[in-house]
């Protein structure tokens, strides 16, 4: 998988100082066109996040004034929100657990606390804990010592099934196998029998899970997982919620299955100017519907979704922009 390292930082960076050099040289005619071009941190190119960011960079690209967006492959919202400290980017795509862990400086790697401000809840990740008929799995307790992937290092994912397992008493230490997969990785290796079961946060259909259970002669089974909410809830904070995955989402689920839910979260650092955040949420929510080509789930892209589910505070700009259309925010 493709993903940021130090060395692209630089070479970034390199291209920024090689085109201050050539604005020096510019006619002034001609810098009234530059744009600023803002880099949107994802996850692998096998999730959600990474079509996600596509979209969003082409509707800011388009309708925000002297913008141009970017979706960057990274190892997920936790490597984003140490980017996003670092200033190499300004956006980022993360789980609202992700960026209140970070905002307490509690995150692995990231001990001091990261100013993050939301602009905008995006989509609803359903946690999938997929396994197949026959393995004798029917809960997530039944995971203990299986062959087991909870998402890349670094990824949402991972710090939201971890905390799924935990609630029914399931950890690293009493799993058979556990290992950090990307979702195709790690959807093939549970077709050819080398996993037990994978997690995904995904929207509503998740792609790789579809492609598994499209697969001739396999029958998926998505192990429910709401009842892991209020456990959540008490030790984590009241970022998650219980939803159900509608039975037909994938073929062979013919039940609902109630699942734990979060939001995914349009964020920046404190010091974006406020008025590029004030005219990045204003492009996104005036031109939402230009997004649901890229991923059908961003119908849920609304001026009134758009305010529920962040785990901090908004940015000011962006602020400035629900106050302008009279749209409450909670507290």
């Amino acid at each position: 998988m493709a993903k940021i390292t130090r060395r692209k930082v630089v070479q970034h960076i390199g291209r920024g100082i090689g085109a201050s050099l050539m604005i020096a040289a510019t006619p002034a005619s001609l810098l009234a066109q530059t744009k600023d071009r803002l880099a949107i941190g994802t996850a692998g190119k096998g999730g959600v996040f990474y079509p996600l960011g596509q979209g969003l960079a082409a509707v800011i690209s388009k309708y925000a004034p002297d913008m141009e967006a970017d979706a960057l492959v990274t190892s997920g919202a936790a490597e984003n929100m140490k980017l996003l400290q670092e200033g190499k980017i300004p956006l980022a795509l993360a789980q609202a657990d992700v960026c209140w862990v970070a905002a307490q400086g509690q995150l692995n790697g990231l001990p001091e606390k990261v100013q993050v401000r939301a602009l905008l809840g995006t989509t609803s990740g359903y946690m999938h804990i997929v396994t197949l008929e026959g393995l004798g799995i029917d809960t997530v307790a039944d995971l203990r010592g299986k062959r087991v992937s909870t998402g890349l290092i670094g990824s949402g994912t991972e710090v939201k099934a971890l905390r799924v397992l935990e609630a029914y008493g399931v950890t690293p230490d009493n799993l058979g196998m556990h290992v950090h997969q990307e979702y195709p990785e790690a959807a093939k290796a549970l077709k050819e029998g080398k996993l037990d079961a994978f997690a995904w946060d995904a929207t509503l259909p998740g792609k790789s899970v579809m492609d598994l259970a499209t697969t001739p002669g396999i029958r998926i089974r998505l192990l429910a997982t709401g009842d892991a909410v209020p456990k959540m809830v008490e030790k984590y904070g009241p970022f998650y919620f219980a939803a159900a995955i509608p039975k037909g989402s994938y073929p062979g689920i013919d039940e609902d299955v109630s699942v734990a839910v979060g939001k995914t979260l349009l964020v920046a650092h404190e010091r974006m100017k406020a008025s590029q955040a004030y005219e990045i949420t204003k492009a996104l929510l005036e031109h939402s519907s230009e997004l649901i080509t890229t991923l059908p789930a961003t119908k849920e892209i609304t001026p009134a979704n758009a305010v529920l589910g962040s785990s901090v505070p908004f940015h000011a700009g962006a602020l400035g922009y629900y106050k302008e259309k009279s749209i409450p925010v909670p507290a």
